[in-house]
C-alpha cells in the first residue's frame, strides 16, 4: 500500500492539470482523481502499479468525471469540451499530461489570489499534499487551511483566472510567486526524502521556466540551488536521519548536479543582478567547492549573506549568518548575534539548535544541553527530535 500511495502521489499533480485543461473545473478534477485513488487503491496491491501511474490516473479520472458531468447540471456547459476530446482522441500518455502543471502553477499564481492562496493552493494541486500536510507548513489549523483553499478556487472561478502561461509582457510581473511556489515544492520534497518526485518537478518546471525566460537571472539562481541542495541529499542519512553537513560523507554527493549548479552561479555572477535566489545559490556552491568541511571558505559565505540580508532581510537569513559568522571569525560574536533574533525566533528549533552548537562551543555545556532539548521540543519529525536529543545527551554527559 505504500508503493500505491507513493505512486498516486507522484501521478497526482500531473493528473489533476491535465483534467483542469481538458473540462475546466478545479473541483471536478480534484474529486475525480480522488475517486480515480479509490479504484487504485483497490486495483493497484492486486494488479502492480501500472507502468504509468500519471496516465492510468488520468484515463481513469476522466472517465470519473464523464460520468459526474452526465448526470450533473453542468454536464450541459461541459458536453461541448467532452464531445471535442472525444474527437481529438487524445492519449493519456500524451507529453502535455506534464507541462499542463507549468500552465496551473501560473494559473495558482495569478495576481488576482493573495499570496497565500497562491501558494497554497499550487501545494495542493500541483504538489498533491494533503490539506493536512498544507496546513502544517503553514502553521494554521486544517479547518482554516480548507477554508482558503475553497476561497481560492472560488476566486480562479469568479474572476475567470485563464489557464495558460501568460505572454511575454506578462512574464516578469508573474515570476516572484511562481518562484516561491517552485521552492516551496522543492523543500516539500527535501523535508519528506522520499518524496524524490516533487523534489523532480519542481527541477523540471524551473527548467521550463529558464527556457521560456532565459534573460531573468533569478530564475537560473532558483535552477542552481536546487541542484546544489539536490547533490547532497544522498549524504543527508537514510530513512531520514539527520546528517550535519560537517558529518556528511562528500563522496556520495552528486558531482554532475554540482557542476550544473556552479555553472549557473557563474553565470549568474557575470550577470551582476543578483537576487536572493542567486546569493543562495552563490552560498551552496562554496559549501559544495569545499573537498572537507574545514576547508569551507567561511569568509566569503559571510559576505554572500551580507548580501543577502540587505535584499532579503528575514530572522531566518540573520540566523544562517549569524552561523557564518561563528564559523568564520568567533561563536562568541556568533552567539552575539543569535541573541538578537531570540525574540522573532523563539518557536523555531533551528535558532536553539544553533545556541545548542555555538554554548557547546564555548564550553557552557549545561546552558548547551538545555537549548538541544529545547530544539528537540520544537522539532517538526521525529528524525529531527530523536537526533536533538541524543546531542543534549551527549553534551550534558562531557
Amino acid at each position: 500500500m505504500d508503493d500505491v500511495e507513493r505512486a498516486f502521489r507522484a501521478a497526482h499533480g500531473p493528473a489533476v492539470a491535465t483534467l483542469i485543461r481538458l473540462y475546466g473545473d478545479i473541483t471536478l478534477a480534484e474529486d475525480a482523481v480522488q475517486d480515480a485513488f479509490v479504484t487504485a487503491m483497490d486495483r493497484w496491491p492486486r494488479d502492480g502499479v501500472p507502468d504509468n501511474p500519471a496516465g492510468w490516473i488520468v484515463t481513469t479520472a476522466r472517465n470519473r468525471a464523464i460520468d459526474v458531468v452526465r448526470r450533473d447540471r453542468r454536464g450541459r456547459e461541459l458536453a461541448g469540451q467532452l464531445a471535442s476530446d472525444a474527437l481529438r482522441g487524445e492519449s493519456a500518455d500524451a507529453q502535455p499530461i506534464r507541462d499542463d502543471q507549468l500552465r496551473l502553477v501560473f494559473t495558482c499564481c495569478h495576481p488576482a489570489l493573495r499570496t497565500e492562496h497562491q501558494v497554497a493552493l499550487t501545494l495542493r494541486l500541483i504538489a498533491g499534499l494533503t490539506v493536512p500536510e498544507v496546513a502544517s507548513a503553514f502553521l494554521v489549523s486544517e479547518a482554516t487551511m480548507a477554508k482558503r483553499l475553497v476561497r481560492a478556487k472560488y476566486k480562479i472561478k469568479a474572476a475567470r483566472i485563464p489557464y495558460r502561461v501568460p505572454g511575454a509582457a506578462e512574464l516578469p510581473g508573474r515570476l516572484r510567486p511562481v518562484l516561491s511556489v517552485l521552492y516551496l515544492v522543492y523543500n516539500a520534497g527535501a523535508d519528506d526524502r522520499t518524496r524524490v518526485d516533487l523534489r523532480a518537478e519542481a527541477i523540471r518546471m524551473t527548467r521550463l521556466l529558464a527556457v521560456l525566460m532565459p534573460d531573468e537571472p533569478e530564475i537560473a539562481g532558483l535552477l542552481a540551488l536546487m541542484l546544489l541542495s539536490d547533490a547532497r541529499m544522498p549524504a543527508r542519512g537514510a530513512g531520514g536521519d539527520v546528517v550535519l553537513l560537517k558529518d556528511q560523507d562528500r563522496s556520495l554527493w552528486d558531482r554532475s548536479s554540482i557542476a550544473e549548479g556552479q555553472a549557473l552561479v557563474l553565470s549568474c555572477l557575470r550577470r551582476r543582478r543578483l537576487g536572493p535566489y542567486q546569493l543562495q545559490a552563490a552560498i551552496q556552491a562554496l559549501h559544495c567547492a569545499a573537498s572537507r568541511y574545514e576547508d569551507t571558505d567561511w569568509a566569503a559565505i559571510v559576505r554572500f549573506y551580507d548580501r543577502l540580508i540587505a535584499v532579503l532581510p528575514t530572522p531566518v537569513v540573520a540566523l544562517n549568518r549569524a552561523i557564518a559568522i561563528a564559523e568564520s571569525q568567533d561563536p562568541a560574536e556568533g552567539m552575539r548575534l543569535l541573541d538578537e533574533l531570540a525574540d522573532q525566533l523563539a518557536g523555531y528549533h533551528l535558532f536553539h539548535a544553533a545556541r545548542g552548537s555555538m554554548l557547546e562551543r564555548l564550553g557552557q555545556r549545561a546552558q548547551a544541553a538545555d537549548a538541544y532539548a529545547c530544539a528537540a521540543e520544537l522539532a517538526g519529525t521525529e528524525s529531527a527530535a530523536r537526533f536533538l536529543h541524543d546531542q543534549a545527551a551527549a553534551v550534558a554527559r562531557g
